[in-house]
């Protein structure tokens, strides 16, 4: 137990409530403290492996999922009890629902080679997918469709606020009314700090880039011939000449290699080449435009531009090449089909497929088992350099590595328009109700 200077809390009991505080978009409030809980925590309870057999499914899990979401290596041995040789939960976990649902989140906190928690993640979604059919109790049936859907660790944290908070209003068990009313009085403020930032947004820096990029891959994908493609690339490759605010971090060279990547799908498409699937990745993490962002947004968070600062930004380069191709990946899933028929080269799912010969189907397993690895390779990454880069920072790579989930899942929100907008309401436009 943990004491508060009123009485003992159970770890438990702590870990619930800054799951609860981070679900619902208010902890930012409260980062030293649960800096400080997480601290004591981990000291008190996850550091020595003899305290881990003590331990129930519950707590193992969410403490493992929350320390490593905040930097601590909880090894994943702290399941070796938990996953028999076989890759199954050992019986006596097996009746625990929630700590299922919570070993299930935590597996996408993996990185590399751990295989304990493959096990994990592959048994307990089957799990979960089994017992939904026999779930009475509303609001887990919820929260495990809702995991089932989008794993914790993959979706973006406002669009979990505006879910979660409708979600912890109708828990019976746990549910705290104060918290509640602050977490929708905080979402409604930020609701209206969005509206003002958004005017800002559309005049600053990151919305030129945005848009800039997005006008090059329309000029590669629609309005250009390949020669004219060719006389334009080369006009990029002299950008510094021509936008010398942005070349200060070498970003001529960054606008060379991502229309460097444009010409070569459009030299691809010119000459009805299908590329290797090694091809297509080697280029496809740059041509979906995600680096040049990612970059300018480091620049423009820094208080000072020093040459130390920028030359730290190669040490995320793997996480953030990690970033883009999820990105590109997860596009490629919601998009492939119809780009395709609007006459745009072969994605990934199509050059696997002629590659390897397989369908359509196990082609789209196999998508999705990269991106599996690939967020295994971020997480390794992000764990590497956390000491060596704000935490705003690093959240803005992983999110947009979420944000390729949330836009393609299910279809492509960015180029229907309509199937984003009930979001763009709700996250903008339409405050929450909070009862007088």
């Amino acid at each position: 137990m943990i004491r508060n200077g009123i009485g003992e809390i159970s770890p438990l009991s702590i870990l619930n409530l800054v799951d609860d505080l981070q679900r619902l978009g208010v902890s930012y409030y409260f980062v030293n403290e649960i800096s400080n809980v997480l601290e004591n925590v981990y000291n008190n309870y996850y550091k020595n492996h003899e305290d881990w057999i003590k331990m129930d499914l519950n707590l193992k899990s969410l403490g493992f999922r929350l320390l490593r979401q905040h930097g601590y290596h909880i090894p994943q041995e702290i399941f070796k009890d938990v996953i028999d040789e076989n890759g199954n939960v050992n019986g006596p976990f097996y009746e625990d629902v929630v700590g299922m649902l919570n070993l299930y989140e935590a597996s996408y906190h993996s990185v590399e080679d751990e295989s304990i928690l493959d096990d994990a993640r592959t048994f307990t979604e089957k799990y979960l997918k089994e017992i939904i059919e026999k779930m009475s109790d509303k609001n887990m049936l919820s929260l495990i469709s809702h995991a089932l859907a989008f794993p914790l660790h993959w979706i973006p944290p406002r669009v979990e606020s505006m879910w979660f908070i409708e979600m912890y209003e109708t828990r019976l068990i746990g549910m705290n009314p104060e918290v509640l009313e602050f977490a929708k009085l905080d979402y409604n403020m930020g609701q209206a700090v969005h509206q003002e930032d958004l005017k800002y947004v559309s005049r600053g820096d990151l919305t030129k880039v945005n848009a800039m990029i997005t006008t090059i891959v329309d000029v590669y994908d629609v309005y250009g011939t390949l020669q004219e493609l060719e006389q334009f690339t080369n006009v990029m490759n002299r950008f510094s000449s021509i936008v010398p605010s942005v070349t200060f971090f070498n970003f001529d060279i960054q606008w060379q290699d991502l229309s460097h990547s444009y010409i070569i799908e459009a030299r691809w498409f010119s000459s009805g080449y299908t590329p290797t699937f090694e091809e297509f990745v080697n280029n496809a993490y740059m041509s979906i435009g995600i680096m040049p962002i990612i970059k300018h947004a480091y620049v423009l968070s820094l208080t000072s531009v020093s040459e130390d600062a920028l030359k730290r930004i190669g040490r995320a380069e793997n996480m953030m090449r990690s970033a883009s191709l999820i990105v590109r990946l997860t596009n490629d899933m919601g998009t492939s089909s119809d780009e395709l028929e609007r006459g745009d080269v072969p994605k990934s799912i199509q050059c696997y497929m002629l590659e390897s010969g397989a369908t359509e189907v196990e082609a789209r397993e196999y998508i999705k088992k990269l991106i599996m690895e690939t967020w295994k390779k971020m997480n390794k990454e992000r764990q590497a350099i956390v000491s060596e880069f704000p935490r705003e920072f690093l959240d803005c790579v992983t999110n947009l590595a979420r944000m390729g989930h949330f836009m393609y899942t299910d279809g492509d929100k960015h180029g229907k328009p309509d199937m984003f907008k009930p979001y763009a309401l709700s996250l903008f436009v339409n405050p929450i109700k909070v009862e007088p």
